[in-house]
């Protein structure tokens, strides 16, 4: 987590808003429906691991927030499921008009390992689902005259990182796709970002990947020598949700400590 003496903005347009974020039971999903709930959106987060949702949820409880988040338990390559899910937290929020598309699985794979049932599994659990999360959410956004919709990329295919073809390649495709929605939203004033986080210090990043190598490695990449907590790409998802950034679309934005 950051310092407990950092002091982030807040946003009043969040106030009542409802929100949905795909991955939000860890990492930096997690990160974000915290933040969401305490600026006081209608938050529903839909993950495929019910025991840390549910401990999220308990612990946001704690806080006190406005309103609790709703979780709903889906495997977001089963497309019907998704769609039924965000109907249903729809339903209990009102339209949904943040959409934050994190889910995603960075497993490393050789290319020899890769197989076509392997690739298309990579480009189900980290592409297909943000089109059609963003399709199931679109028609209520129009109604509303406006909606905010950020797909999580990633700088991982930007450096040339190992031992994720599939990965990078998914993560690649989503700024196309950010563009593509932009354009079509647009006139609706609907807004499409997409934010590429670089390496952020998640459970999951440190217990799989974050070695004494690994850490010099990002350390010699970025510009700014600390590694990156999730709350600052939650900080980020806040301000392109909110009205504050009304006229920021079709941007990537990168939150990667200036690894270039």
């Amino acid at each position: 987590m950051s310092n407990s003496k950092d002091v982030f903005g807040t946003y009043p347009s969040l106030e009542d808003r409802p929100v949905l974020i795909t991955g939000g039971g860890s990492g930096i999903g997690a990160s974000i429906v915290t933040r969401l709930c305490a600026l006081g959106a209608r938050v529903g987060f839909i993950d495929i691991d019910a025991t840390a949702s549910a401990a999220l949820v308990d612990t946001i409880a704690a806080t006190d927030p406005r309103h609790l988040p709703l979780f709903r338990k889906v495997d977001i390559t089963n497309l019907d499921a998704l769609a039924a899910a965000i109907a249903e937290i729809a339903a209990e929020t009102g339209p949904i008009l943040g959409l934050v598309n994190n889910a995603a699985n960075d497993t490393r794979h050789c290319i020899e390992d890769v197989n076509p049932d392997s690739w298309r599994a990579a480009l189900s659990v980290n592409l297909d689902h943000q089109f059609f999360a963003a399709q199931a959410v679109a028609g209520g956004m129009k109604a509303a005259g406006r909606g905010s919709i950020i797909n999580m990329g990633s700088m991982s295919w930007r450096v040339g990182l190992d031992n994720l073809s599939a990965y990078v390649t998914a993560k690649s495709g989503i700024e196309g796709l950010t563009n593509g929605l932009a354009r079509e939203l647009g006139p609706h004033h609907i807004r499409v970002n997409c934010i590429t986080p670089g390496f952020i210090r998640t459970e999951r990043q440190v217990k799989l990947w974050l070695t004494p190598e690994m850490e010099q490695e990002v350390y010699d990449g970025q510009c700014l020598p600390e590694l990156i907590e999730p709350d600052f790409v939650a900080n980020l998802v806040a301000f392109l949700l909110a009205d504050d950034s009304r006229m920021c679309t079709s941007g990537i934005f990168p939150v990667n400590g200036g690894w270039i």
